[in-house]
């Protein structure tokens, strides 16, 4: 049981384990090499574990969730349903087809090579695999033993087996095409005898590319190392032989990730984005010629047919892999751009003599004890050649961090959201509810208008549309249609909600029809008195129509929110500009939700910013602490009066789960005993901040490290703190000659008043940075 016990931890925990930018810089690599001392002190079993590579790939546990366990016919009709619905859609179609397909293919593959290895040739096997639960149910994970089933007498023929084989790799190779990510979260929930599959046809066939690919995920490999135990040839003679998948590419970049060469990652996920574009543009061209027409009717009837299940072709499908090669450069570019922070700054001893000589050989001299002259003092060889590095790093840091930013902005253009109604147009919504209850006549609306009804909005959901329901596909449904629109001609209208762009959020001019947030103390008041007005029926009908915010959810969306925040750090984005993004991923965060379909996602950017703001005594002026702004929206007719005031058992129950939380957030957490550290860890920081804000401790200066046993921050989020703190503001221009000025001694505060002036007029030209084309990469 212990053994199992620590493969469970494996599975789980490495999934995460390359998701920080610097795997080998931080206190992760370190880990690696000490892990043989860690293991040996407990047991000998975990060193010798080994596991299939594919359990170590990155962000899996972003993907985890009830989707594995519905069954195949559910799942396509949820996939269907969630398409036709208007935007923002709550699924990104994309992924959710890709969900769809992967489950197909794994079940079938699952059902060939289970077939393979027991020899079974009937039906009994597919009812066996229906008689369980899950991904392939009991029946299946008994038949991968080798045991039960029951099936036909015929012996299988090795050639047979081997087609079998052969159908099935295809199948998983296909699958790993879609999202290795998601497949590999579906293969874990698999029979064993899947593992094994590729293997054996490379027995027969070793130049066979789909199982090399296949076997490259399934290769068993020790635990947690990864860099070490895996070669780019296989890979390598896939791409060579298909170049034109750029899928292939996107799983040697990955794999580059863990070997630590992220410029080589970077090239290969920019020729896999130009194949990715060409063939998506030579799809469009080809669609358009066909059905232009046709698509755009059926677009412009999308939502009035909203709660139809319309079932598209699957050569129709949206396309993910683009978001997928977009998400992992952008965190290529910000992994180099954080691993040149410590390069673009000077080392420690100088930084303490900065007040006698400036970095750019700046000479303060008092004279007469009333001015200080800054005058130029010549630099040594070594010195200047210092500086030449320090900047020539400050331009990397820079430039990396500007390609990640737009890289992540055109990762978030591919999904919606919307601020909702105005609350005008719901309380005149409220009010003729209010008049057609109490038997007054409500003015019939113009033809032009009538479009616009109840079912075109999919937030309402009372007894009134009950006609929605009928399909308007025959001559019949005419009548009724024609009857129903007359009846409900009369009925009050709701235009259909405003959407935006995702990436439209954070641009110079975000949308002017936002709901204010975080809201003021003034806009509370004045919603608690509207609510404390209105009658029990009314409060009744606006829980109905409450349109709340909404937003196209992503597995990676969490992450890539708070890497866009990381990325405004390091181009030294200014502090109220900063604050205004920070409120804008909090807005998207409360309402960022994957259920039913995807469980809440770890995040190690989210842990990184938490730590930064604090680390950096939250200089960007936050009102509220990050999980307090990033807090659920509250439900349709719930109010702050509804929530009551949280107990002290509550309080510390709260914050036990937010330290395992945090731990399970955390990189490093890999066994047991690291995660007990880690939790331990916070709780003793809790306990620090409490008494501090209480008064009975002083506070701690930044040189003092949280955690001697278990350092809490990352290498990366230490970096960036630093670039925060030391990094001067336009750094790549640090070498120009200064003027001799006077400046006051009373004056200092004057002096500090303009640099934040100056910070604060820093800005990004999104115009030109943001443009979504492919850079070369030194």
């Amino acid at each position: 049981m212990a053994k199992k016990k620590n493969k469970s931890q494996n599975v789980g925990e490495p999934s995460d384990s390359a998701t920080h930018p610097s795997p080998s810089a931080g206190p992760a690599a370190p880990s690696a090499s000490t892990k043989p001392k860690e293991t040996n002190s407990s047991s000998t079993s975990s060193s010798a574990l080994i596991i299939c590579r594919n359990k170590h790939w990155r962000y899996i546990s972003s993907f985890h969730g009830p989707w594995l366990q519905l069954p195949p016919e559910v799942l396509e009709s949820l996939a269907n349903n969630n398409y036709n619905l208007p935007r923002p859609r709550p699924i990104d179609p994309a992924v959710f087809f890709d969900l769809l397909k992967i489950r197909q293919l794994v079940d079938d593959a699952t059902n060939l090579a289970v077939r393979a290895a027991s020899g079974v040739t009937s039906s009994s096997l597919t009812n066996s695999l229906n008689a369980g639960n899950g991904l392939l149910g009991n029946g299946g994970a008994a038949l991968g033993l080798g045991i039960g089933g029951g099936g036909g007498n015929a012996k299988l023929s090795r050639e047979r087996k081997h087609r079998m084989r052969e159908q099935a790799t295809q199948k998983l190779s296909k699958a790993y095409h879609l999202d290795e990510i998601a497949c590999s979260v579906a293969t874990m929930q698999s029979a064993s005898t899947l593992e094994d599959v590729a293997q054996l046809v490379l027995q027969r066939s070793p130049l066979d590319a789909d199982a090399k690919y296949v076997h490259f995920f399934h290769e068993k490999i020790p635990s947690r190392q990864l860099a070490e135990c895996t070669s780019l040839q296989p890979l390598d003679e896939v791409i060579a032989e298909r170049p034109n998948e750029a899928e292939i590419l996107r799983t040697r970049a990955v794999t580059k990730i863990f070997k630590d060469d992220f410029f080589g990652a970077a090239q290969d996920l920019t020729a896999a984005l130009q194949v990715c574009r060409y063939i998506q543009s030579q799809h469009k061209a080809g669609r358009q010629q066909l059905q232009l027409a046709s698509e755009a009717a059926a677009e412009a009837q999308r939502n009035s047919r909203w709660k139809e299940e319309i079932k598209i072709d699957e050569e129709d499908h949206p396309s993910s892999l683009e978001t997928q090669l977009l998400f992992h450069r952008a965190g290529v570019y910000l992994t180099i751009a954080c691993q040149h922070v410590n390069a673009a700054l000077p080392p420690s001893p100088k930084r303490a003599t900065h007040g006698a000589n400036g970095v750019n050989g700046v000479k303060n001299e008092h004279i007469n004890g009333n001015d200080v002259v800054q005058e130029e003092v010549e630099m040594t060889p070594a010195e200047k050649e210092a500086q030449r590095k320090h900047l020539e790093a400050r331009k990397i840091v820079k430039t990396n961090a500007k390609r990640a930013l737009r890289d992540y902005i055109s990762y978030l253009s591919h999904f919606d959201y919307t601020p909702g109604l105005p609350s005008e147009i719901t309380e005149e919504f409220v009010r003729k509810v209010n008049q057609a209850a109490n038997g007054f006549k409500i003015p019939r609306p113009q033809n032009h208008a009538r479009a616009l009804d109840l079912e075109s909005n999919a937030s309402l959901s009372n007894g009134q549309l009950s006609d929605a329901l009928v399909p308007h596909n025959s001559h019949t449904n005419k009548n009724r249609q024609q009857s129903s629109t007359s009846r409900n001609a009369d009925m009050p209208t709701l235009p259909p909600p405003v959407v935006h762009q995702m990436s439209a959020l954070f641009s110079a001019t975000p949308p002017a029809d936002l709901p204010p947030y975080p809201e003021t103390s003034t806009a509370l008041t004045t919603k608690q008195q509207m609510q404390a007005s209105q009658t029990e029926a009314t409060k009744a009908i606006l829980a109905q129509t409450d349109c709340h915010e909404a937003l196209t959810y992503h597995p990676l969306l969490t992450d890539a929110l708070h890497s866009l925040l990381l990325c405004h750090c390091l181009v030294q984005t200014s502090a109220r500009e900063l604050q205004r993004h920070a409120h804008m991923v909090a807005r998207l965060a409360r309402v960022c939700d994957g259920y039913p379909i995807f469980q809440a996602a770890r995040s190690p950017s989210r842990a990184d910013w938490i730590e930064i703001i604090r680390r950096g005594n939250n200089w960007i002026q936050l009102q509220q602490s990050w999980e307090s702004l990033c807090a659920p929206a509250p439900l349709p007719g719930q109010t702050a009066a509804n929530q009551q005031k949280e107990t002290p058992a509550e309080k510390k129950e709260r914050l036990k789960q937010q330290a395992i939380m945090e731990a399970l957030e955390d990189d490093r957490v890999h066994d047991e005993a690291s995660f007990h550290a880690a939790v331990a860890a916070r709780q003793r920081r809790q306990e620090e901040e409490a008494r501090r804000a209480e008064g009975r401790e002083m506070p701690k200066r930044w040189a003092q490290e949280d955690g001697k046993e278990y350092p809490i921050s990352t290498e990366r989020a230490q970096a960036i703190v630093r670039w925060i703190r030391e990094a001067p503001v336009g750094g790549e221009a640090g070498g120009a000659k200064k003027k001799k000025r006077a400046v006051k001694p009373g004056a200092k505060g004057n002096f500090k008043a303009g640099l934040e002036e100056s910070i604060s007029h820093l800005k990004i030209d999104d115009g030109e940075e943001f443009e979504p084309v492919e850079e070369e990469v030194d």
